[in-house]
């Protein structure tokens, strides 16, 4: 009888399974992982009482100041202070913080490349979002518990640019076979650089290595400046082409009176920034809540505004993403090989 009491003594002193699923999250893993109705509602308390947010991004120009004013007009009270750096920067900062032990950033948004290595080195933490479920599962990085360790929040196209009034229609290739026609050949270029090494992967994906080494006979001229700059040179007809251009830049350009236009290949190199989360954010509810508005329609109305696609959207062609599911080790390996060959196909 007595052992019966104890037993009975003990269960009542027990949280009720209705107590303990009613306790709200306040740790950092708790609230990294809850998917309570209430969320948007909790992180944003939390988030006022920490006041304040600092967000790491990559993006470029006007998108990512666009994206802080409207985070902060749905939420007053928490103030976005926002470092913006090319990905590899954002890499080395936050590695040199973690080796100095100064946990400053709260929410990342940059490119897969930098994720890998961020995440190899365990700078990020995973996280949940009831955001994720407007995104196909490979659109997240998944970590263990169901968590993952970033999500799309925009993806920039890589494909076919050209000048309308010096490339007759004939001549505008619908794949990448149709780069090989006589009417292209001395009018294309293409620039140094990971996205012109991207285009050449694809290449290789989808008509194999000889097939690039035959665009040799094309007389691809090799440029020392960035994608964004060969746009401009397409643009006054310095040369008529390029197989290696963002739409995003095509677009920005086209809106601006340029003669230019835009088309994908066989398979489309998609670079990708996604939301991530440092792993010990200073500012843990509003590290979430960023991390929640830009993967959210409100987010991603404001990075379509600046012709970014979205990771949630279907647009009809191939989108292929070369650094996804490799180790760092892997991706650097397939850069240095495509760079090799893209150089040995291009005149200077």
């Amino acid at each position: 009888m007595r052992i019966l009491m104890l037993i009975f003594l003990a269960l009542a002193l027990l949280p009720s399974s209705a107590s303990a699923q009613g306790r709200k999250p306040s740790t950092i893993a708790e609230l990294a992982s809850y998917r309570g109705a209430d969320r948007e509602a909790l992180l944003y308390a939390g988030a006022k009482s920490e006041g304040k947010i600092i967000w790491y991004t990559s993006l470029a120009g006007d998108s990512y100041k666009e994206l802080v004013k409207a985070f902060e007009s749905k939420y007053p009270g928490v103030k976005v202070d926002s470092y913006r750096a090319a990905g590899a920067e954002l890499v080395v900062r936050l590695e040199e913080e973690s080796k100095a032990r100064r946990n400053i950033a709260d929410a990342i948004e940059t490119t897969e490349g930098s994720l890998i290595f961020l995440r190899d080195e365990k700078l990020l933490r995973p996280y949940d979002s009831l955001q994720l479920d407007r995104y196909p599962e490979d659109g997240k990085e998944r970590a263990d518990k169901n968590l993952v360790y970033w999500a799309l929040a925009r993806e920039s196209y890589i494909g076919f640019a050209y000048n309308k009034t010096l490339v007759p229609k004939e001549a505008v290739p619908k794949n990448f076979d149709g780069m090989m026609h006589p009417q292209l050949k001395g009018k294309m270029g293409i620039s140094i650089g990971q996205t012109s090494d991207k285009i050449i992967g694809a290449m290789i994906k989808s008509k194999g290595e000889e097939f690039v080494r035959k665009l040799k006979g094309q007389e691809i001229k090799l440029y020392s400046i960035d994608a964004p700059a060969l746009v401009n040179t397409i643009t006054s007809g310095e040369i008529a082409a390029s197989p290696a251009i963002f739409q995003t830049h095509t677009l920005l350009a086209a809106s601006k009176g340029a003669p230019v236009e835009w088309v994908p290949m066989d398979f489309v190199p998609t670079n990708v920034g996604s939301a991530a989360i440092a792993a010990n954010p200073p500012h843990p509810h509003a590290a979430l809540l960023m991390a929640d508005f830009l993967l959210s329609s409100d987010g991603q109305a404001v990075l379509e505004k600046y012709y970014y696609g979205s990771g949630a959207k279907d647009y009809g062609f191939k989108k292929w993403r070369p650094e996804h599911g490799l180790t760092t080790d892997q991706y650097e390996k397939d850069l240095l090989r495509w760079d090799k060959l893209l150089h040995s196909i291009t005149r200077k």
